[in-house]
């Protein structure tokens, strides 16, 4: 199996995954995907589209929505099915483990100088933000609506786990 990745994966993230695919064995060839990051040149119906970690994907359903959606959808429309693979780290394994995932951008403080009362205080940078709750509800709708699937692994495993998604007999399938 050769693996297309596409030429505008960032050149840090694609370094660390070249190696895994050197020492894996992996046969590859770069070149602009329409969709995703990865596929198979045996299968052009599926795709693996890699996040950094759950705060980049969260970027992309909430703050980047509608440019996500059309990818989405450019896909459907294309009869490819997206596997979003989230290198998110241990302790989020499932779409389920989403649910509990806490936003840094939501839950961190820091301390500011009142000059009313001259006393330092601490506010929540982003209360706002999106939590593991209402990721999880938009995920699920995702899934439902664009027949997209999510994955999860680690830095380390990624290379392996693309591989894995990309040589499953399922998916040869679509």
């Amino acid at each position: 199996m050769i693996l297309q990745v596409d030429t505008r994966e960032r050149a840090s993230e694609w370094n660390r995954i070249q190696k895994q695919f050197d020492k894996l064995g992996i046969q590859y060839v770069r070149s602009k995907l329409y969709v995703g990051d990865y596929m198979s040149l045996d299968n052009a119906r599926f795709v693996v589209d890699r996040k950094k970690d759950l705060q980049e994907l969260c970027g992309n359903v909430c703050q980047q929505h509608e440019r996500f959606k059309r990818e989405l959808i450019r896909a459907m429309e294309a009869g490819i099915q997206i596997i979003f693979l989230v290198e998110h780290g241990e302790d989020v394994q499932t779409l389920e483990d989403v649910y509990f995932w806490q936003n840094p951008r939501k839950h961190e403080i820091r301390w500011r100088y009142n000059r009313q009362t001259g006393q330092k205080e601490k506010y929540f940078v982003s209360p706002k933000a999106v939590d593991g709750k209402q990721l999880y509800k938009s995920l699920c709708t995702i899934q439902d609506r664009y027949e997209a699937k999510f994955q999860f692994c680690t830095k380390e495993q990624t290379g392996k786990k693309i591989m894995e998604i990309l040589s499953n007999e399922e998916t040869k399938r679509i």
